[in-house]
């Protein structure tokens, strides 16, 4: 299961399930994942699952900036076009701190190994 936890403080403060096909970040009402800080804009970023090409029950998460005013980061490195996020990945939206946790990923990546090693 794909989480996006919250953080203040490196404390996780509250935990958002990611299911597809995805859900919106932003300050609006109609956002799948509300953050209400002025730092945040509207639509903010947006993150998408899609189904791996070669093993489907398995999905690959991505993460995009939406024309924001604070910029969406993946490890400090803002994101430019569609990112792929990855177990343990820290995103920030403005001042806004997330720790990305996808306990699925691990076994995706073991069986890719077995297919190409």
């Amino acid at each position: 299961m794909a989480i996006l936890a919250q953080l203040n403080d490196n404390v996780v403060v509250h935990k958002f399930t990611l299911t597809a096909p995805g859900a919106s970040l932003g300050r609006h009402p109609d956002s799948d994942i509300q953050i209400e800080d002025n730092a945040i804009s509207a639509n903010h970023a947006r993150i998408t699952l899609e189904p791996n090409q070669y093993f489907p029950q398995f999905f690959e998460i991505f993460l995009e900036d939406v024309g924001s005013t604070n910029g969406t980061f993946i490890n400090d490195q803002r994101v430019l076009g569609k990112q792929r996020l990855h177990d343990k990945d820290l995103v920030r939206l403005g001042f806004n701190s997330f720790r990305f946790l996808d306990d699925k990923e691990e076994e995706l990546e073991k069986t890719v190994h077995m297919l190409h090693g």
